[in-house]
């Protein structure tokens, strides 16, 4: 970590952290993570090709460590919103250019973005095209992904990988699930690697006391079932409560998911959702979040040594980016960098 970089007091307290959950039950991320953890399995050479070029690629390559940049909110949220903090990003490019010079391992955006500037970015940094979206234009909003191109779409502009939103939980649920399910196997058949947004969804899930959209019960079972569904990264928000299948007194719980494999402390309940990603042999990245202004650069680290200190893979990290000047959005990307590349940062 650059020497000028200082954690603050807070992020520092996170290095001392031992883990509820012992790390010697998961396989965890390193330059073989492919070859432990895929080379075994069902996957084809060609997907295989497809991943390696991802962990391969920019600053964290080699490391088995993953920074991805999203850009996916222009459809999300609104162009107005995402893109009016700085305007010169209405303008495809300069995603790809951010990316590309932020070092990151891959970047992940729409087709219309892709569709701009493929040809000028396809060889320079792998693409991961994001299949679906929830569109904010529909009064009043409802919370649905719906497909805006097709697998094959997205092989024809170069892609490395597909990306796709499943809302576990929400009333289109079993819609998407079998909707992208079958999204992935053809991603896989043409040697594409697949990335599943592992998002929870339901109005219930929100009580006046706590948001149980980011309970780690709640978050983990949905990454649990998105490795199923055939994902090869799970990308998950942030976990920062628990007992939410307890509080809404639905599902099935054991005590042990409670007492003894997780904890209030944000490595446990990360800890957590990496066991749920099958012991960690698919990884997962966490969400950078929204950008808040002056204390997102601490934000972010704090993100990275949580994620990485639990066994995660890395962080998807968009709006504390491109939400701000051209090179401190570089910036903000090579310090979240830095905490993986960092040894003295270990697995707690």
């Amino acid at each position: 970590m650059p020497s000028s970089l200082v954690l603050s007091p807070e992020n520092e307290a996170l290095l001392t952290h031992t883990a509820r959950v012992s790390k010697d039950l998961l396989q965890l991320p390193g330059p073989d993570f492919l070859d432990r953890c895929f080379v075994p399995g069902s996957r084809t050479p060609q997907v295989l090709r497809s991943l390696g070029a991802i962990y391969s690629h920019g600053r964290l390559g080699g490391t088995g460590y993953l920074s991805i940049l999203p850009v996916d909110q222009g459809i999300e949220h609104t162009a107005g919103s995402a893109f009016g903090p700085n305007p010169m990003y209405f303008d495809p490019e300069n995603i790809l250019r951010l990316a590309v010079e932020g070092g990151c391992n891959a970047v992940t955006t729409t087709f219309g973005t892709f569709g701009a500037v493929a040809r000028k970015y396809a060889h320079k940094i792998p693409f991961i095209v994001k299949i679906n979206h929830n569109e904010l234009l529909t009064y009043p909003n409802k919370f649905d992904q719906v497909l805006f191109g097709s697998v094959r779409q997205a092989w024809d502009l170069g892609a490395t990988a597909v990306g796709a939103t499943v809302y576990f939980g929400s009333a289109e649920s079993n819609r998407q699930i079998k909707e992208i399910t079958a999204a992935f196997e053809e991603a896989h058949a043409l040697g594409m690697a697949t990335v599943l947004w592992c998002y929870t969804r339901n109005n219930s899930f929100k009580t006046a006391e706590k948001d149980y959209h980011v309970a780690a019960d709640l978050t983990g079972q949905a990454n649990h079932l998105g490795v199923t569904m055939g994902a090869d990264i799970i990308k998950q928000k942030s976990p920062e409560t628990n007992g939410g299948f307890t509080a809404l007194k639905f599902g099935k719980t054991f005590p042990a998911m409670y007492e003894q494999l997780s904890s209030d402390h944000p490595i446990d309940l990360t800890r957590y959702q990496v066991l749920n990603c099958y012991a960690g042999r698919i990884g997962l990245v966490n969400s950078g979040g929204e950008s808040h202004g002056a204390g997102d650069l601490e934000a972010a680290l704090k993100s990275a040594i949580i994620n990485k200190r639990a066994g995660g893979q890395g962080l998807i990290s968009g709006r504390k980016a491109f939400q701000r000047p051209f090179a401190e959005g570089v910036d903000v990307l090579h310090a979240i960098q830095d905490i993986y590349l960092n040894p003295a940062i270990t697995l707690a």
